[in-house]
């Protein structure tokens, strides 16, 4: 069976989580105390691997707690709803011996209870039960007549009761009948099928990790008593199953070599796996030894004997407990001893819930996870996990994403839709997009850095309004980045990596900018084949893109875009500042008068004349148009000569844009 979707109700923060479509592999984002863990908890409680997680009356939602406890005995609540879809060989074991069609749908609801009851919900067509056994019965033919207007089992036995007499075919059919059919037929399916068909869920979460140092005697003593195991005692103890051993054997010490020799063949077949989607370290290994306990240790480890699970770093020639380093790998070791015994010992279909799973891989491992996930886990199980990582979200699938957030009054709601959410549920998605969109911008071979969005409308309009005058155009092959000021270039050029050809600055030629990039240039991290060039915007004095502008046309921008705000038209005038930057001295100005609460937004110019430039492009003047050719003309020299465009050059390419 395969899990189509699921809903979860009364359970712990969660009133109704709505309907959660489930896919192959499902990716629960949300903030942390959303309810991420408590849709994965109910839906364990399905049917557990290990069948010792339930529903507890103490997971019922507190504030609906005192009043339920009263009608618990007698109407015990749903807390999780399935529907479930049979597979094509599940169908036909099922149709093989109770005929064809018996279930009207493929598709199957259960629920259970905060009793721990199975409530499915089939519709079983009995008309087909009564045509599969009448047509491999060898009735007689006036009897078989008789009997195939039945519409169920018991018509059909009542009708061959009714007949004086009963041939030893349908004395044989009669005795088919009472002892296949004698409970309800949908039961039946329940018992003999749906219930075997059912997938086994398998959570497992940080606290599932083995430890470093395990007391065999406690663990024993435990394990025979039937008191409590946490999720590690059974992590460790199915690495043991894994090479059929048990606690026992460990404590013998004759044999111990051996199984030792046992314990670290499957630690190394485990550690191959990993290593195929792990490249943090691959000069690492698990070791097994035992010692008599530290009476000075806290209990259970001060006393019997002990087993150290350490990890074996070949590079540093080190080894550590299993639990002190490496907490990534550890992770993952200990995740994959868990799953191996349990896909080797179950033949059914399972459902893997990972609760935050990775959380302390670093960001490139968790996309090595995420392919784990994809080519390991799915091509086999339905895979279920929850994450407020960016790094563990899939942007070729966002399909697979589903929100989880706690509103007020209604407590966890679980979306497919991303718009339905704040902005703290989304943000781990946005984040991933903004570092996708980063990568792509990145790996550019050509970059041109620059101040603001606002230069970016400047370089497409003057860009279009020389290619119409037969100039340079800026080339294409460029890549537009607003760093927001020279402060923040270091930053961004570490991010560029190795992967550039050119990149070019395009700001003010300041001395304190000169000597960024001087630094930036000199910095030997980073194998810098190109240096890092700086472009002026003007060749007579230093310049923001704006001062290419006449500047009477950028005012007229500034005094229309800020029309509301402005208690009188700024004119030349009112702006003598000494700064030969136009934008530079309307900040003084608007900081001065206290306009736009002291603050001057180059952007709004930009986005007016992006708005309007279909009225204000015939305003720009020639040497405007003159000034920017020059601009174009010398970024694009910086590129190397086989790259330039020559498209770009007569104006019939489009300059990019962001």
């Amino acid at each position: 069976m395969k899990l189509v979707r699921a809903k979860v109700t009364n359970f712990k923060s969660i009133d109704d989580s709505g309907w959660v479509d489930i896919d192959d592999v499902t990716s629960m984002v949300g903030k942390n105390e959303s309810g991420k863990t408590a849709f994965l908890g109910a839906l364990k409680r399905l049917n557990p691997v290990d069948g010792l997680d339930k529903f507890d009356l103490k997971d019922y939602p507190r504030k609906g707690y005192v009043r339920y406890k009263r009608t618990h005995k007698d109407n015990p609540a749903i807390a999780l709803t399935a529907e479930l879809q049979l597979s094509d060989k599940e169908l036909e074991e099922i149709e093989t011996d109770m005929g064809k069609n018996v279930l009207k749908s493929t598709l199957i609801t259960v629920s259970k209870d905060y009793d721990n009851k199975f409530l499915w919900d089939i519709e079983v067509d009995e008309s087909a039960i009564v045509q599969h056994i009448l047509g491999s019965a060898g009735l007689p033919p006036e009897i078989q007549q008789h009997a195939e207007s039945a519409q169920n089992c018991g018509e059909l036995a009542a009708k061959l009761e009714s007949l004086d007499a009963k041939p030893a075919s349908v004395q044989a059919l009669l005795k088919e009948i009472s002892e296949k059919f004698k409970s309800d037929v949908g039961e039946q399916l329940i018992d003999n099928y749906l219930q075997k068909f059912l997938p086994k869920f398998v959570y497992f979460d940080e606290y599932s990790t083995m430890r470093g140092r395990i007391s065999i005697q406690d663990l024993r003593h435990r394990q025979e008593k039937g008191e409590y195991m946490d999720e590690s005692d059974r992590t460790f103890l199915s690495l043991l199953a894994l090479v059929g051993a048990n606690l026992q054997d460990l404590e013998n010490q004759t044999s111990y070599e051996y199984l030792k020799a046992e314990l670290e063949s499957a630690s190394i077949g485990i550690s191959d796996e990993i290593f195929e989607y792990w490249n943090q370290n691959k000069q690492l290994r698990v070791e097994f030894d035992l010692s008599p306990a530290n009476p000075n240790d806290p209990p259970p480890l001060n006393a019997g004997t002990i087993l150290h699970v350490r990890i074996w770093n070949n590079r540093h020639r080190v080894s550590v407990p299993f639990d002190e380093r490496s907490k990534g790998f550890v992770w993952f070791f200990s995740f994959l001893s868990y799953f191996s015994k349990i896909e080797e010992e179950e033949k059914g279909d399972l459902v893997l819930l990972l609760d935050e799973p990775g959380l302390n891989l670093h960001a490139m491992a968790q996309y090595d996870f995420l392919r784990f996930i994809d080519e390991r886990l799915a091509v086999k199980h339905q895979v279920i996990y929850t994450t407020h990582s960016p790094f563990m979200i899939n942007l070729k699938h966002l399909d697979r994403i589903r929100t989880v957030q706690d509103v007020d009054d209604r407590g966890t709601v679980i979306h497919s839709d991303t718009l339905s959410n704040d902005m703290e549920t989304v943000f781990p998605l946005q984040v991933a997009l903004g570092h996708r969109l980063a990568n792509t911008l990145f790996l550019a071979p050509h970059c041109l850095m620059v101040n603001s969005a606002s230069d970016l409308i400047y370089l497409q309009i003057l860009g279009e309004l020389c290619a119409s005058k037969g100039h340079q155009r800026l080339d294409p092959r460029w890549v537009v980045i607003p760093v927001g000021g020279a402060d923040n270039l270091p930053t961004f050029v570490s991010l560029l990596g190795e992967n550039y050809v050119s990149v070019a600055v395009l700001m003010d030629v300041t001395p304190k900018n000169k000597e960024k990039m001087a630094a930036i240039n000199r910095n030997g991290v980073i194998d810098r084949r190109n240096p890092i060039k700086w472009v002026e915007v003007a060749k007579v004095r230093t310049a923001d893109i704006e001062d290419i502008l006449d500047p009477m046309f950028y005012l007229k921008l500034v005094n229309e875009s800020y029309e509301g705000d402005l208690p009188a038209t700024v004119t030349m005038k009112a702006i003598t500042d000494s700064d030969p930057r136009i934008v530079h001295r309307l900040q003084a100005h608007f900081e001065s008068e206290d306009i736009a609460g002291g603050t001057f937004d180059s952007y709004r110019p930009a986005a007016y004349l992006l708005q309007k430039h279909a009225l204000l492009r015939n305003e720009i003047d020639t040497e405007t148009i003159e000034r920017a050719a020059s601009m174009f003309e010398r970024i694009n020299a910086m590129l190397p000569s086989d790259s330039i465009d020559v498209k770009a050059v007569n104006g019939r390419t489009l300059a990019p844009t962001l």
